[in-house]
């Protein structure tokens, strides 16, 4: 699975951006994929993860409310959907994708996009 993530950029406080996670590989539409970023001198932390149905989705508790993720597997893609963006919301952004249910560590997951940057100004 090779992942391309997309959507970042620069938002004011209170904004919001689509980020979207485009795939190839016929595994795709059976592997979870997660969202996780990397912020400014701080380690990569989970953001959010569904499941390869869409059927099942966890979300980090700094984001809950916000932030929502989703896929549609006939155009092999999964968007993370970020309202009521924060400048503690800053990082680079990536998506991650692996077999079986989806997870919260980034050790779990298998194959890494190169993320998107997301920047957001106070």
């Amino acid at each position: 699975v090779q992942l391309q993530a997309s959507g970042g950029g620069l938002v004011q406080a209170g904004g919001f951006l689509r980020l979207s996670c485009a795939a190839s590989g016929r595994t795709f539409s059976s592997s979870a994929v997660g969202w996780f970023r990397q912020g400014p001198g701080k380690e990569r932390e989970f953001v959010a993860a569904i499941s390869w149905s869409g059927s099942s989705t966890v979300h980090a508790d700094s984001v809950k409310g916000r932030f929502f993720i989703s896929r549609d597997n006939g155009k092999n893609t999964v968007y993370l959907q970020m309202v009521s963006l924060k400048p503690e919301d800053t990082a680079v952004y990536y998506c991650a994708a692996k077999t079986g249910v989806p997870r919260k560590v980034a050790p779990d997951y298998n194959y890494w996009g190169q993320g998107t940057q997301v920047t957001v100004s106070s």
